[in-house]
This record gives structure tokens, sequence and C-alpha cells, in this order.
């Protein structure tokens, strides 16, 4: 190429990275200079006043621990994680340091994180200038959970001076005052359309807990492969794709314990009759022929003491009280053309759908038999929602205006929209993340409550250990705050201005952190940037 034709070139490349980053990039700002009229916290809490001083923070912070549950080692673990991310610098000793200590106050020592537990939280943040009851920073808390959100929004506070080589928090004094909107505030990982290592799954439950994310829906299984060990029927993880990708049930235990000490609860999933070929891998005889493999034969006992042994199993590993069942995309048409079922179908008076719900509802009582909340995809809901057990939790995923119609009947249910909420849908800008609103369409207050929250699903068909972590980042946080903040705080202006400086603040952040989340406002998610430039514009 003539040296011509490159600037030509160039100069094209160039008008067209800036005619993408103008339609992709509203409002873009020339520097990374931060817009003081903002709250750079995510999400944002539920109230909270500053001052305008700076305060340095002692590099050798100490914790005082008070209250019951001060001394739990998920508060004594969860600040030396915090004092690591806070002081990621080498910072310069000074003589004097305006905090030297910590105080985290917990009201109680009971350690049980099941669906509603309080996480909610005070911070105050005292300064040398306002006489003040509260000296120093302090965390009040009723559980240790709440004070788990607490350290991650003063870990947000800290920011490190390059000039002076401290860590310091800006705009002090501060009183925080937060909890979240909702109870459920999920994150799908699927790990049968691809195996993702156990690390992974805590990279991912680690950054969870940076955007106050606490229920990890884990889709463990579905026809592709069945990676999970159940002692109870040993062959059953043939179905998965090798014996290197599977888990153990001890691999399994880790990562609840692990997700525990961050507040995240794990909520496992079967998903059945339907997305469930690779069972027959170890167990032929739950298909109901050679060629109809799917969904499982319902005719057979033998079909129901397996998944009665595999909830039993699991019972021992996922303590969560909700258990997620699937009945999704049941396609019963071999069961029309297999002998044997067809004949059970006349024995019993039923059509292939009518087997469909009596697959369902025979598993919920099962779960239910076992201490179980179960949930549903939101199939069995438009089927057969006058047969649902009233426990069943409704999991809207195809599109809107599932739940206003489950809650009027009485069901509760969690919000999934796939229009908007499916992070493997990488055409999906941030901004859709951002104004799904989890209680469009209920207007009743009565009924609101039965919005257990919503969760973002990251289907796994074209996402694996090498993209993962960026197809879900910084999405996932923008739905993130939906979820836990006011809907008042959230829901006004323009976002462009009030939200999307945040949000380049949060993934810079997650980046700090070792996250690898991909540039804001990429026209496809988890593409790398288009050219130099500041993360905070990206």
């Amino acid at each position: 190429m003539s040296s011509q034709n490159a600037l030509l070139s160039l100069f094209i490349s160039l008008a067209v990275l800036e005619t993408l980053a103008a339609a992709r990039l509203p409002g873009l700002r020339s520097t990374a200079e931060l817009n003081n009229s903002l709250t750079y916290l995510w999400p944002l809490p539920t109230s909270f006043s500053h001052g305008v001083g700076i305060l340095s923070i002692d590099p050798d912070l100490d914790l005082n621990d008070e209250g019951d549950g001060g001394e739990s080692s998920i508060v004594q673990e969860a600040f030396q994680r915090y004092k690591e991310i806070i002081f990621n610098h080498r910072c310069v000793k000074r003589d004097r340091y305006d905090v030297t200590r910590l105080t985290i106050s917990v009201e109680s020592d009971d350690e049980t994180l099941q669906l509603g537990v309080d996480e909610s939280y005070m911070l105050f943040v005292a300064s040398d200038e306002v006489r003040s009851v509260i000296q120093g920073i302090t965390i009040e808390a009723k559980t240790v959970y709440g004070a788990l959100r607490g350290l991650e929004t003063f870990s947000q506070l800290c920011n490190f001076n390059h000039r002076t080589k401290t860590v310091e928090v800006h705009k002090a004094p501060w009183v925080i005052q937060d909890k979240p909107r909702f109870a459920f505030r999920g994150l799908l990982i699927d790990t049968s359309r691809h195996y993702l290592p156990v690390n992974t799954i805590k990279q991912v439950i680690e950054s969870m807990s940076y955007a106050k994310l606490n229920v990890l829906h884990w889709h463990i299984i579905d026809e592709e492969s069945f990676p999970l060990e159940i002692p109870s029927y040993p062959d059953l993880w043939n179905g998965s794709y090798t014996k290197r990708e599977r888990f153990t049930i001890e691999d399994a235990s880790e990562i609840v314990d692990f997700a525990k000490k961050r507040g995240i609860n794990i909520m496992p999933e079967i998903d059945v009759p339907g997305h469930a070929e690779s069972w027959g891998a170890g167990y032929p005889d739950l298909w109901p022929s050679p060629t109809c493999r799917e969904p499982l034969d319902v005719t057979k006992s033998f079909t129901f003491e397996v998944i009665s042994g595999i909830l039993s199993d699991m019972r021992n590993i996922f303590p969560f009280e909700l258990f997620h069942l699937g009945g999704d995309e049941v396609h019963t048409d071999c069961w029309n053309s297999t002998s044997h079922v067809k004949q059970w179908l006349l024995d019993h008076n039923m059509t292939a759908e009518e087997a469909y719900q009596y697959f369902v509802l025979r598993t919920q009582k099962i779960a239910i038999h076992q201490g179980r909340t179960p949930v549903n995809w939101e199939e069995t809901f438009n089927t057969f929602k006058t047969w649902l057990n009233p426990q069943t939790v409704v999991h809207n995923w195809l599109g809107s205006g599932v739940c206003p119609k489950a809650v009027t009947q009485g069901f509760r249910c969690i919000v999934s929209n796939q229009g908007v909420w499916y992070l493997d849908h990488l055409d999906v800008p941030w901004q859709d993340f951002y104004n799904n609103e989890p209680l469009e369409g209920i207007k009743d207050v009565s009924q609101q409550p039965l919005v257990l929250g919503g969760e973002v699903c990251m289907w796994g068909e074209t996402a694996d250990a090498s993209n993962v972590m960026q197809t879900i980042w910084p999405r996932a946080a923008a739905a993130a705050e939906r979820l836990w903040s006011a809907r008042e705080a959230t829901s006004t202006g323009n976002i462009n201005e009030t939200v999307l400086p945040r949000l380049e603040y949060f993934r810079c952040l997650l980046h700090q952190r070792g996250v690898p989340a991909a540039p804001v406002t990429n026209f496809y998610a988890r593409r790398p940037p288009i050219g130099p430039g500041s993360c905070y514009l990206q």
C-alpha cells in the first residue's frame, strides 16, 4: 500500500471510529474528569448525605467489632478482603492518619442466609471538622450480610491519591442509610452448554458481591451435559462432556460456602421434564425410547425416584429454600409416537399436555415434601396455572406481562424478560437493562411484594471461561442498581447524564479489582474497545 493510500485509509478509519463513537456514546466527554454533582457509588444507596472534607485512611486499618455478630468469621474475613481491595496500591507511610480504625457493629449472630435476610446497613464517616457522636468510620447492621453490603459501599468511597500516595475518603462526612429494594437480585449461569471451572464460578460470585447481587441461579444441567456428581445415582454424570468437565459434591459445597461468605445464595436448577436428554447417558431407562430422549419418561416410577434422589442429594449441598425445577420448552410430540407412553396416556385418560402437567406437579410435590419452594419457568403458569401448587414461584422469561398475571393469582414471581435481561443477547444495550422495571403493570400495591425481584441470565451456548465475565459485566450492573436502589432515585432525569458516567466509573472499578468488564457502550456486548482512550470514557 502506498503512503498516500495508507494516509487515506487512516483518515477513513478515524472517521468510522468517530461515527461509531458519536452513535453509541451519547454525551461523550472530552476528559475523564468526574462530575462533582454525581455520587459515584454503585448501586446508589437508599439515602445519603455528604460534606466536602477529605480523610486519610491508615493502611494498617484496624477492625473494631461490636455486637453479637461482630466477631463472625464472615465479617472478619470480609474485612480482610476489603482491606486488600482498598489498599491495592503501596501507600507511603505517614505519621498521622485521620482514620485508623473501622468499627463494625452487627446486632445478630445468626448467619442463616435465606430469602429476605436483612441486608440493611448504616455507614457513618465522621469528619474532624464536624462534631459528631460517631467518630471515625462505623458500619451498623442487623446481620452479617448487611455488614457485607456496608463494607462494599465503604470500599467504593475509598480512593488512592497518586500524588500523596495515600488512600482517602472524599466529601466527608458521610451518612448513608441503605437497604435493597428487592429481596431476590439474581444472576444465572449455565454450566451445561459450556462447563465453567470452579475458579471461574468463584470469580462470577466475587464480582456479584461488588454490585450487591445476592442469588446465583446455577443452571447446572441441561440436555447437552450432566456435569454434577449425584451419589444416589452415580452414573448420571456419565452425561458430562468429559471426565474433566465435572463437579464433585465437594466442588459444589465449596462454591456454596464461598458464596455464603459474600452474602450470596445458590439456587440450583434441574430442568424437567424437557431439557434432560443428558440424564439418559447414565440411565437409558429415563428415555422413553432411544429415539425419544426427552421429555423424560412420564410413565415410570424410576423417573421420579431419580428426581427424588437428586433433590435429596442436593439438599445436603444447597441449603437455599428456593429450588428451580425448570419446566420450560417441553415438546411432547414423541410421547405420542412411543408405544408404551401412548398406551399409558390412554390408560390414564390423559393428553400429552396433561401428562406434562402431571409430571411438573408430581415433581413439585417431591420438592415440597423435602422442604423446598419450587420455582418454575413461566410455561407452567401459562399452561396450567390453576393446578400449580400455591407455593410456586413463577419465573418470567418469554416477555413482559407474566408477573402482573401471576401476582393477581396470588403467585410470587421473578422477572427475567429475555428481551432486556438476557446477557447472551449481545445487542441489548445497557440502557434497556437499566430501564426494565420489575413492577411494570402491577398497580395494586398489595400485590407488589409478590414480585421477589429479578434475575439477569447468562446462558452458555456462546460463552465459556474465555468470555463469560466480559458478557456479564457491565450490563448486569445496570440491572443490579434497578434491583437494589429506590425506583424514584433511578428513574428520573436523562440517564446518559445521571447514570452513564457512574456506570462507566463502576466498570473501571471492576477492572481495578480484576474483573474483565467490557466497555459500557459497545454496540455488541463483550467486544473490546474500538480505539485508544480512557477506561472512564469507553
